[in-house]
């Protein structure tokens, strides 16, 4: 049970992963994570275009070491390491507007939905939860108004 009372099973390595979320959801879920006793990280790739813009975004964000690489691959080993940043309690990280990526480039944004799915599982190997929410815009979800 987390100190607000709320208990969404954040820090259950065995329900973590990838989640695609409502980006007017993020605030909620990063109090819900830091609660829990997670590393929040937000990550905002609004007008992210590409490759080279996400993995800049992602490495600012992530606070990499310096002379990490700029590749796929060093994302994917990035991400699930993340043994620089103090997480003893598992990591979640918020990525916001994610739609624009998706937009603009769908191969890039499927290769980063990819790595984040590998690195959850290597995380639940690790028995520490990692989530990994993406947001899309609020409008492309059922909220139950009106339908």
């Amino acid at each position: 049970m987390t100190e607000s009372g709320f208990d969404p099973g954040l820090f259950d390595p065995s329900q973590a992963g990838v989640h695609i979320v409502a980006d007017g959801d993020m605030a909620l879920l990063d109090v819900a994570a830091r609660d829990a006793g997670l590393r929040a990280t937000a990550i905002d790739l609004e007008h992210c275009t590409g490759k080279p813009v996400l993995l800049l975004r992602m490495a600012t964000a992530l606070e990499v070491p310096p002379g990490s690489g700029r590749n796929w691959d060093a994302l994917s080993d990035l991400v699930r390491d993340l043994g620089w940043l103090h997480a003893p309690h598992g990591h979640a990280l918020l990525l916001s507007s994610a739609g624009d990526l998706r937009d603009a480039s769908p191969g890039d944004y499927d290769t980063l939905l990819s790595i984040l799915h590998e690195a959850a599982d290597a995380w639940v190997g690790a028995g520490t939860p990692f989530w990994a929410f993406v947001g899309l815009p609020d409008d492309e979800f059922d909220l139950g108004e009106g339908g």
